[in-house]
Parts: structure tokens; sequence; C-alpha cells
């Protein structure tokens, strides 16, 4: 921690301080040793450096943090320092002492420490950063109603491997659970079971990885614990069937007057793929129509680009935007975001009668939709947004492009179910497509369309008689050349900027010519 800069620390000098892309100490004029640490984050701490042993030039050196600016004034952390530097002065080492003292805390007092400087991101990309309000709200709130009436008057020093297996077993087994009402139409519910039990495990060896890092611990008991620390695995996921309920249910509700941004953040939860707060929070300026491209700035994985298939985009354009906010979906009262959904899903997942669902099932079915239709774990994974290997496999240097293309062919499908009106027939291909199949014989450079448009005309191609076709915007370029070029056949949609898009018997007879003529060759 070396030296930055020398100022006298007041409030206004501390609340100017911006942070920088390393953590940096500005130290006080007045009183030796005394400063503010400004880390990446913005998070400011105060913290006093001092010779122990008395001082003297083979003395070694110690760092103290005092604590965070805000809760603490600078006043109050100038005083602190001066005492923790008199007290190194008369011998004393502040900083062993309170390790020391740390070593006798309670799992209760460590829960405490561990809100006040731990709840930082352990692992993975985002590693070091704090961890988001609400996950830190959630974390804390799991520790403190699980761990803490189990284990909280536990020194933390006692804790072993076979106490944190019977602590698992006991929240699995209920026993912490309860319902609570704490004051006029407030409730503290608290849910045991094996989910509960493996989040909160998780927790707490996050809590005891923080004290071996600070020596408070010598091992963390959670790691030797034998428990079991899988998840089930979801995989629940609507049908193109099921999506058309689904559709149908949002129609029907829009009808009756529900409001239609609830709706609108449902239909783009299926048609993206997106976690739930990603469109519920979603920001114009993170919307780039021109590219068919959602630039999250703050996803669950940090900045996150997902490419837009023709179906949300075209939703999005007929989103009227309201003034003095910048959110697509603003709260009907105060200058948040919509979060009406929550009590609106439940009226969508009765309509539909699709019971046990949730918002991330949708995303599930994105998933699943594109990997049975033959799309590659690259691509449906930047689609998703997945960041890691265990996501979607390898996927990375996905070029947008290609990312968008499959986009549009899930989305398709997808939008295609959300505006039926009943159960789309079994998809059948045509006996030319299916002893030579397009995708093998009709290659990106075929000599007879630009690419795009091949692409398009392909899809349209293996499309069974009887349907209706696919939804897509009704200005899509590609399309509309289609038709131009007579290959292509836009029937009226739900509204004026969606179509039924179906391959025309000119465009049928230059896709089989194409077979025949590739087979022979």
């Amino acid at each position: 921690m070396a030296k930055q800069s020398e100022i006298k620390l007041t409030k206004t000098v501390v609340d100017a301080a911006e942070p920088g892309a390393k953590r940096y100490v500005l130290w006080d004029s007045d009183t030796k040793g005394f400063g503010v640490r400004i880390g990446v984050s913005g998070v400011k701490t105060f913290v006093v450096k001092y010779l122990a042993e008395g001082g003297g030039r083979s003395a070694p050196q110690r760092f103290f943090t005092i604590g965070q600016f805000g809760p603490l004034t600078v006043e109050l952390a100038r005083k602190r320092a001066k005492e923790i530097v008199a007290s190194a002065l008369m011998g004393k080492d502040p900083v062993s002492e309170r390790n020391a003292k740390r070593k006798e805390m309670r799992v209760s007092a460590l829960i405490d420490l561990y809100e006040a400087e731990g709840c930082f991101i352990q692992r993975g990309k985002r590693q070091g950063q704090p961890m988001k309000p609400l996950t830190k709200k959630y974390t804390i709130a799991r520790l403190r109603h699980h761990v803490v009436p189990l284990l909280g008057r536990k020194r933390v020093t006692e804790i072993g491997a076979a106490d944190i297996e019977r602590f698992f077993r006991d929240v699995e087994a209920g026993k912490t659970a309860k319902n609570e009402k704490t004051g006029p139409r407030t409730r503290i519910i608290v849910k045991g079971g094996a989910g509960a039990a493996r989040k909160v495990f998780r927790d707490l060896s996050a809590v005891f990885s923080f004290a071996k890092r600070h020596e408070i611990v010598t091992a963390n008991p959670c790691e030797k614990a034998v428990v079991n620390k899988s998840d089930n695995k979801r995989t629940r996921f609507l049908t193109l069937e099921e999506v058309a309920r689904l559709g149908a249910a949002c129609d029907a509700l829009e009808a009756e007057g529900v409001n239609s941004k609830a709706l609108n953040i449902t239909r783009l939860w299926v048609l993206t793929g997106c976690r739930r707060n990603e469109i519920a929070e979603l920001k114009w300026d993170e919307v780039d129509l021109d590219n068919g491209l959602l630039v999250l700035d703050d996803s669950k994985t940090g900045k996150s680009i997902r490419p837009l298939c023709l179906a949300a985009a075209t939703l999005l354009k007929g989103v009227e935007k309201v003034d003095d906010t910048d959110y697509v979906f603003p709260a009907d009262e105060g200058d948040n975001y919509f979060q009406g959904t929550k009590n609106i899903w439940p009226k969508i997942v009765k309509k539909a009668d699709l019971p046990g669902i949730t918002p991330h099932t949708l995303r599930h079915t994105v998933g699943a939709t594109a990997t049975s239709h033959g799309e590659a774990l690259a691509l449906t994974g930047a689609i998703l947004g997945h960041a890691n290997l265990r996501s979607t496999m390898i996927y990375a240097h996905v070029q947008h492009d290609p990312s968008v293309k499959a986009a549009n062919r899930v989305g398709r499908r997808i939008a295609s179910a959300l505006a039926g009106e009943a159960k789309p027939p079994p998809r059948k291909r045509r006996k030319a497509a299916e002893s030579i199949p397009i995708k093998e014989v009709a290659p990106a450079s075929n000599g007879l369309l630009p690419d795009p448009e091949w692409d398009a005309l392909t899809e349209l191609a293996v499309l069974p008689a009887e349907e209706k076709g696919f939804l897509a915007s009704a200005s899509d370029p590609t399309l509309t050349m289609l038709a131009k070029r007579g290959f292509a056949i836009a029937n009226a949609g739900p509204n004026d900027l969606l179509a039924w898009w179906r391959i025309s018997s000119i465009g049928s007879a230059l896709v089989e010519l194409h077979i025949v003529h590739k087979a022979a060759a």
C-alpha cells in the first residue's frame, strides 16, 4: 500500500474521491499514518499504518482497517487512528491483538464482520467486485435466518466438519423454517428443505473462506463436510404447443385490460431467453435495434451482449418511450422500473394452464428450442449470455452476426408458437429434404442468392405445407427482398408490425432444383 498523495482529509475531500483502475490511498497531511483507501468499486475505507514493537528501523509495519466511510465520519476515524498510533508507540500491537480477539469470536459476530467487509465475489470474471445489493441482502438474510439460530453462539474455532453436517441436515429437515408477522402487512417467511440447505451451505463456506483469508480460522470446515452440495437440475421447459398457450393467455389477459407492460415483459422473456430482471430493468440505452442487439450494462455475468431476434426487436419497436425515464418498462408511479410482473405472472400461468412454471422456465425454453433444432452450443450460449464452460461449454469469440442469425432462427419458431391459436401440427420434412438434408446441400455460398436470403429461404422450405409459416417482422429486409423476387409470401399477422411468412411455389422449385443439382454432383 504505497503512498499515493497527502491532503487534509475532510468529508468534502473523501466524497469527491473517485475510484480508479486500481485501489489507492489518500493519506492525511495532519495525522501521520491515517488515510482513506478508495477501492475499484468505489468503497471508501479508513486505514491507519504504524510501526509495531514501539517503532524503530527494524520494526514491522502494520496496517489496521478502521471502518468504512459513511457509517464512520472522518473525525471519528481520525480520533481512532490517533489512539491506535499512540498504542503502538507504547509497545503494543493493535493488529495482533485484534486478530487474537477475532479467534475467540462467535459465529454470529463473524457473520456481522462478513457483512461489513467480506461480501465480495470470490471467483469468476467478477472476482473481487462487491456483491450486487440484492445478492448481498439475500445472502445475509439466509445466514441470519439459518446459521445464527443453529450455530450463532458457537466460537468460530470450535466449528468442525461434523457441526456443518449436522447443521445441513437440520436446515434440510426444516428446523429453521418459520412464518412470523413482524408488523403491519409484513412477515418473515423462512423456508427450509434441501434447496435452502444447499444455498446456505455455500454462503457459510464463503464466510469461512473469508475468515481463513483473514487468519481468524486455520481451515474451512465446509470443505471436509460430507453433504449433498449439488442442486437438482431443472429440466422443465415449454414445448412449442405450450408456448402457444402462453401466448394465447397473454393475448386474452391483454384484452381483459391487464397491464401490457407485464405481458410484454413476459413475451420478451420467452423471445430472448433473458433473465427476469434483465428485461424488467431494461433501459433504452441498452437496446441497439440497428444491429439487433441488447447491450446489457450489468447482467449476472457483468456487461453482456445478446442478439435480438426480429420478433423481439419488432416488439420493442412498438413500445412507446416514456418521458423523464430511461427504462423501457417504467413503473406506473415513481422513477423505478415496473415490478408488477410478480402479481400478474400467476394469472398468466393459470390462464395458460401451465402450473409450476416460472419466468426462468422460459429461459430454459429458449435454450432447449435452440439445441433441439440443431443450433451450435456456442451460438446458444451467445443467445443466453452464458459466461463459462459449465453453462454452455466453450463459446469464446462468437461473432455477433452469426449469433443474431441463430437468435432469428430460434425466435421465429418461438414467436410463431407465441402468436398461435392451436397446437402446431407435427413437423414433417418433404421427401426430397429427408433424403438430402437442405442444410448439407445448400451451403452459404450457394451461387444463387445472397447468403442471408438463401438462409431464410431454406428455413421457409422445411416448413410443413399445413403450417401458417413463421412469424417475423413485416418489414424484415431479407424476407421482403425474397418476396420481391417472388420466392416468399407474407400473410397478415396478429398486428401490422408482424407477418406470417411462407415460401412461394417458385421458391420451392428453386430449392428443389438446387437439391437435385447438388445430389447429381
